[in-house]
């Protein structure tokens, strides 16, 4: 038969490979985008946890050298480590990592929602060309974004796990949800 044929012995074991594909790529996708939002929340409360102290130790140091000429040694002392914490924030740069984070998150999320979109909706109208080019693409994208992630750590992926497993990407449309 041809295999452009979608009603085809070889268009139907075609179409089941490229579905589970789809259903792969879904699941990963999942997964990536759970662990990215796991390390945007990690990289926002390390900014919170250096930048805070940074603020208020910068602040009690200015204050206690206006105020106490005896308390310029103590000044001076917080300022040094107001300094040195403001040096360890601006190093780790987690605003940034913060917001590449999250865009990596919404990124796995559009992959996501492609491949079932594609899976659901397109699959059983295409011809396995059409699905196959379709599949092409959708891989292409998401190894893209795997190239501009960062790597999440291992807590997140534990966290993301966890996530999944209480239903955080659920929908009650779908009847589990």
């Amino acid at each position: 038969m041809d295999s452009d044929d979608p009603a085809g012995t070889d268009g139907d074991t075609r179409r089941r490979a490229i579905e589970t594909e789809l259903r792969r790529i879904e699941e990963s996708a999942m997964y990536s985008a759970q662990c990215q939002f796991e390390e945007t929340k990690r990289w926002r409360a390390v900014h919170l946890l250096l930048g805070v102290p940074v603020t208020l130790l910068a602040a009690v140091a200015g204050t206690t050298a206006l105020v106490e000429s005896t308390g310029r040694t103590a000044a001076g002392i917080l300022a040094l480590i107001a300094s040195g914490l403001g040096a360890v924030l601006t190093t780790v740069n987690a605003p940034q990592r913060t917001a590449q984070a999250a865009a990596s998150a919404n990124a796995y999320l559009e992959i996501q929602t492609a491949a079932r979109q594609h899976r659901e909706i397109d699959l059983a109208h295409w011809t396995p060309d059409e699905a196959r080019r379709a599949l092409a693409e959708l891989t292409a994208r998401r190894d893209e974004q795997n190239a501009k992630a960062e790597v999440p750590s291992r807590r997140a992926y534990r966290r993301a796990q966890a996530n999944l497993r209480a239903g955080s990407q659920r929908y009650a449309v779908d009847g589990d949800g």
